[in-house]
Parts: C-alpha cells; structure tokens; sequence
C-alpha cells in the first residue's frame, strides 16, 4: 500500500485529504508545515508528497525545494487556491510533477495520485535529448535568433514568455488552453507541448472539432462498436483511445456542440470514454489539450460555451501573441519560410520588401507571411526580391458602398446571405476560416450553410 505525505496548515483539508486518499486504497500520513513533514519523510518512505503552496512560515515552492535536495526521487504535487499560471510555472519548473487548484474534487486528487504512481519517475522534459532537439531557452530581443523547435522559430520576449510556460508544464496531464487568433500557431505549440514532455514518443492525435460534421464527432473522438449505427460494421477505435498516454488536441473547442461538451466534461472528469453503441467504459490516459481563436470566456457568458467544461481546460491557459504583437520576428520568419520554400537557391530579401513587410498589419498572422513568402520565392525573377514583387492584400476590408446597399431592395435575405458568403469565400480563395473571420460566423455555421446551398442544388458537390 503505497504511503503519501499531505502537508496542509488547515486541519480540515488535511484530514479530508487524507480520508479521500484512504478510501482510494492508500495510506496517508499528514503534516501541517515543512518542518513536520521532512520529519515524517525522514522517518519512513513516502511515494507521494502532496503539499499546499501557500503556508505560513516556510511556504510550499521552498519545501519542494528542499525535497527535491534531500528526496530526488520523491514526487511532489502542489495545491494552492489562489491557481494562477505563474503558480503552475514556478511549482513545474521547481520540480513538481502536478498542480491542483483548490477546490478539486476527490476524484481529481486520485487521479493524480494514480498516474503519477504508475509511473514515478518519468523523463524531465528538459533532458539531454531534449535540449539537442529544441534548444534551452526562447530567444529574446536583441539575442542571436533561436529555433526553439524545428517549427517554432522566435526571438520575441512574448513568445519567450509562452515557451517558458510550455516547457514548465510540459511534463504535467494538466489540460492546457491555448488561445489565440487563426494562423498564430496554434497546434504548432500543442506539438511543441508533445515534444517537450516525457511522453513525447506517444501519439500525437489532432482533431478539428469544427471540420467533422456533428453527426460523426463523438463517434471520432470517443470510437463506435460494431452494429452501434447504421454503417457500423466494425469496432471503430476513437481519438482519445488512439492517443493513449501520448496528447489529444482538440482543434477549434469552441465550435463543439453543447451536447458535446457535456461528454468531453464527463470524460475530463473521470478520466473515461464511453465508446458508442459501448457498454463498459474505458480508462482514459491521454493529455488533452484544446485550442481556440474565439473569447472562450464570453461564450461563457453567453450561455454558448459550458461554464464547467471552460474551467475543466483553463487549468493551464497559454495565450498566443499575434504576429502584430511580435515584430521582431518578421525578418527572422521570413528567412525561416524562404530557405523552406526555395530548395537549392538562395534568395534574399531587399530592403524595400522588409519595409513592406513590417508595415503590413498581418490579420492572418503567420500562416498569411508564410503564404506571402512562399508566392514571393516561386515568384521571383532572381535571387533579390524587392517590395514589387510582393503580392499582399494592403486594402482593409470595406462595408459595401450605399449604392450597392439601394440595390437590395426586393431581394430576400437568404439570396443576399448566399451571395455574400459566395462572394467573401472567392475573395478568400475558399479557405473558410478567413471566409468565415470575415463573415462574422463560426466555421461550423459556414459549413451548414454550405451543405444548405449544396443540397439544395445551388452549389456543386465538390464545392
């Protein structure tokens, strides 16, 4: 029976602890500050610490600390109920193997308790191979440029700052939020997040919550038994079960459907899946982590997004800095894009296209400057690309000129939405996230109303 330390200076919450610990098959012993426990540690083997953050006197991170000295082996979970990321970040990088942010459910410690016990002593992110693949540190401004990974490639403090989170929690099943705007690299961090922790030789898994019709998602994410539905034939595995103990990315949560939401909450919660058409639920070992470029928190507000499904990922939220928010990293991106793109030549760019380019407010981010560095190297005359030979959409966008708005009159509103949506999706070269950022809709509305027009004849089947 394996024997874990709760050290806690409030005597209901130890005991609490300890009586959920006992129930769940273990046993537990308390303290109620550093000293007691580095007594209690000394005086006989422990597997498990679990310690508030915040006490009196010798406070949390510096018993973690002085663990870590005397105990290397020990792991350590923090609690603390003032749960910030600047918590999580100096408790990981202190060497704590989890983070709890009271209040949590028994079932949450438990859960903890059980991974951490199965495997006690994983790999440090930030070990020997590690370091060679991704480099030590975030470049900052004014430093040589660093590729923090293959694909991660910065020397701005915001995106230092990100990292430095990212490599703090990267060993830890926490779930992490990241938020930001379309094209800032969203699931280009999530890989990074993958590649960083102990796990990082698990599968990867990406779903696009808002590219799968809702019909097919649960039966993607949580899998499907033989004769579950119609056209089931076969015992289909789902994503979580294929990411088993590796991550999960869950692209676009915000267009999940409610319905949805309560499961992946369920499942969140009890660390289980539920195969459709299944009978016996399945353990669920895989860390998940959820990406989006909507305000999760006014869907919140709105009734749109789940209030406890919202808080279940904002343990560890991750906010991507625009590119707009970056400039220093724009002549350093676009050297990183031209030698992808430009095999064996050796392009460069004159001064006149940098002007250019810092002075483009980049509302596409990223993924925009990669596309308007790839056109330039397929486009080019020679091996010097000037500003001329840019191709950039430098004109905002525009509301539809008066004369344009008089000649409504008489039309529905569904002739005018389709050929608005028509029209925005051909200036956008139909990519729908850009269609659909300037349309003001979500994705998946974009796609209903696609699928609308197409079976009412007015769009071809490949459209």
């Amino acid at each position: 029976m394996a024997r874990i330390l709760i050290v806690d200076d409030d005597a209901s919450m130890r005991l609490a602890l300890a009586e959920v610990l006992r129930k769940g098959g273990f046993e537990a012993t308390t303290a109620d500050g550093a000293d007691g426990a580095l007594r209690e540690l000394s005086d006989a083997p422990h597997a498990l610490l679990v310690s508030d953050m915040r006490m009196p006197g010798t406070s949390g991170r510096e018993l973690l600390r002085e663990v870590r000295s005397r105990h290397p082996g020990l792991p350590v979970v923090m609690m603390t109920a003032y749960g910030t990321v600047e918590d999580a970040v100096a408790a990981m990088k202190a060497g704590a193997r989890e983070f709890l942010t009271k209040p949590f459910s028994p079932r949450d410690l438990l859960h903890v308790v059980e991974d951490i016990l199965r495997d006690p002593a994983p790999p440090s992110p930030l070990d020997a191979d590690a370091r060679d693949a991704h480099g030590d540190d975030a470049a900052t401004a004014g430093a040589p440029p660093a590729a923090i990974d293959r694909r991660i490639v910065s020397r701005s403090p915001a995106m230092a700052r990100v990292l430095e989170i990212a490599d703090a929690v990267a060993a830890s099943r926490a779930p992490v939020l990241v938020q930001g705007e379309s094209g800032t690299g969203k699931e280009l961090l999530a890989r990074y997040l993958h590649e960083r922790g102990p796990w990082r030789a698990q599968p990867f898994v990406a779903v696009n919550c808002a590219a799968l019709p809702r019909e097919l998602l649960e039966s993607e994410l949580f899998g499907h038994e033989r004769g579950a539905f119609t056209g089931a034939v076969a015992r289909k595995l789902g994503k979580f079960e294929l990411a088993q103990h590796g991550t999960i990315l869950l692209d676009e949560i915000s267009e999940m459907e409610p319905a949805l939401q309560a499961k992946l909450l369920r499942v969140l919660q009890e660390r289980e899946i539920d195969r459709v058409g299944g009978s016996r639920p399945i353990p669920m070992a895989a860390r998940v982590v959820a990406t989006t470029n909507r305000d999760l928190r006014a869907m919140v507000a709105t009734g749109a997004f789940r209030r406890d499904l919202y808080y279940r990922l904002h343990v560890v939220p991750i906010a991507l800095p625009a590119l707009r928010e970056r400039p220093e990293d724009i002549e350093l991106l676009v050297s990183h894009f031209a030698a992808r793109f430009a095999g064996a030549r050796k392009p460069s760019f004159e001064a006149s296209a940098l002007a250019r380019l810092r002075e483009h407010a980049w509302p596409g981010n990223i993924r925009e400057l990669e596309h308007v560095v790839e056109r330039a190297v397929l486009l080019a005359r020679g091996n010097a690309i000037d500003g001329d030979e840019l191709q950039i959409d430098d004109e905002p966008e525009r509301p539809a000129p008066a004369a344009a708005v008089s000649g409504l009159a008489g039309r529905t509103v569904h002739e005018v939405e389709r050929e608005l949506i028509f029209a925005t999706l051909k200036r956008t070269n139909n990519n729908r996230s850009h269609a659909a950022r300037m349309l003001g809709i979500s994705v998946r509305t974009l796609r209903n109303k696609l699928a609308e027009y197409r079976g009412a004849g007015l769009l071809e089947a490949g459209a």
